[in-house]
């Protein structure tokens, strides 16, 4: 299949017949208004597109950092460019950055709303068409991401890379997308279901993903172990097994992304999928546990939400580029890839608790959040920025010890 040209590939895809108009019965509809190119400019690391009238976020241009820069990293596995297939892809901004800056060989940018055609093309006319050989690097269709996905594993023409930018909760496409990716390749997986998330659907959340949620504070982590463990289940009615090689949250939708790698064979690890409790009320003894302050959740991934090693390339491949040290919309790329090597410490336990509820319990200043963790370090806990921390081999909570170690932090 390697040694087909894309050109035949293409026209093997009987859905594919009509590139230039894939969607004739358009024409029957009201016009459309025409999009205001010169008024929607924007620019990411040094690529400038137009977002016309198109569903677009700047805020979420950290997201495309991690993809570009995962993408790339991906690419130094193969012996030559990932074939990548952009199943939402709005104005086009992502299909243009794989491009770009991570090297794909073909890009497939879809988008079912057919009205953005000449804000996509427009977006990707900066870059070839077609190969020295010849082979066509990208095209641009308008049909329902799922199909595309479906006779893309029908007909074998797996790709590298597949992101799906979804909304809402719409799990339909992890098994589609799982089932049209090359072994070893990566999905780029979204939810931007919060009321799911913070608990406030269970029912919703149970039907999307498997898993009945209920309010817990940590609401951004459990949006990201509710998709991790919704593409779980997925993969393993397949066949395949999943490792998420990072995990992003954003305020702003709110948006849960993860990049999965997914390979064949079942992944046999214990105690990475399961129920997880909290305690919404504390009791004068951690055995006198009275039931209904007991709130449950899951099953959910429990595992690490990170890839160390995975994210270490990025951050060396990102220094190599000149984005380490610079800002998308406030946020430090530098920072935040350390930030999740740190999460990625197995030994950190599901969930966290914020410094200053800590220090409330305790009746005191909160002290610098560095200093906290530094002391608990010293005191053989695993901890990150987020406060969450559990030492290797001990029973029981480790949150009493918690308070006395912050009153002495305080006090120094």
């Amino acid at each position: 299949m390697a040694s087909r040209s894309l050109h035949h590939t293409l026209s093997s895809l009987p859905f594919l017949h009509q590139l230039e108009n894939p969607n004739p019965r358009s024409r029957s509809l009201s016009p459309r208004k025409t999009l205001n190119l010169s008024n929607a400019k924007e620019s990411e690391r040094g690529i400038e597109f137009e977002t016309g009238d198109s569903f677009f976020r700047r805020e979420s241009a950290i997201s495309r950092d991690l993809g570009v820069l995962a993408a790339a990293l991906h690419r130094r596995s193969l012996s030559r460019g990932p074939r990548v297939l952009d199943a939402m892809c709005g104005c086009g901004v992502r299909a243009l950055r794989y491009l770009s800056q991570a090297g794909a060989g073909f890009v497939w940018a879809n988008d079912a709303f057919d009205g953005d055609r000449g804000l996509i093309l427009s977006n990707l006319s900066g870059e070839s068409r077609f190969s020295p050989d010849g082979e066509r690097r990208w095209i641009v269709t308008h049909l329902d991401a799922n199909r595309v996905l479906a006779e893309s594993y029908l007909q074998k023409e797996f790709f590298d890379i597949v992101d799906v930018d979804s909304f809402g909760s719409d799990s339909s496409f992890l098994r589609s997308s799982m089932m049209a990716l090359k072994k070893g390749g990566l999905l780029y997986a979204t939810s931007t279901d919060g009321y799911s998330s913070g608990g406030h659907r269970p029912h919703h959340s149970l039907a999307s993903y498997g898993a009945y949620v209920r309010p817990m504070p940590y609401s951004n982590e459990l949006g990201l172990r509710l998709l991790i463990g919704g593409a779980l289940r997925e993969a393993s009615v397949l066949g395949f097994h999943i490792s998420p090689l990072f995990s992003y949250y954003s305020y702003h939708g709110p948006v849960f992304r993860v990049m999965f790698k997914i390979d064949r064979g079942v992944l046999h690890v214990k105690n990475h999928y399961a129920m997880e409790g909290y305690l919404d009320q504390c009791p004068d003894s951690y055995h006198k546990i009275v039931s209904h302050s007991l709130v449950v959740s899951g099953p959910l991934w429990t595992g690490p939400l990170h890839n160390a090693n995975y994210l270490t390339g990025m951050l060396k491949l990102a220094e190599e580029w000149g984005w380490a040290y610079t800002k998308q919309n406030g946020i430090d790329l530098q920072k935040l890839l350390n930030q999740m090597i740190d999460e990625s410490n197995p030994l950190l336990p599901f969930g966290y608790i914020k410094l200053d509820e800590v220090a409330s319990r305790a009746k005191i200043n909160s002290p610098p959040l560095a200093t906290m963790i530094s002391a608990l370090q010293k005191e053989g806990y695993a901890a990150s920025s987020i406060v969450r921390c559990m030492q290797e081999g001990q029973e029981g909570p480790p949150a009493f010890l918690d308070l006395e170690m912050l009153q002495g932090q305080s006090q120094d």
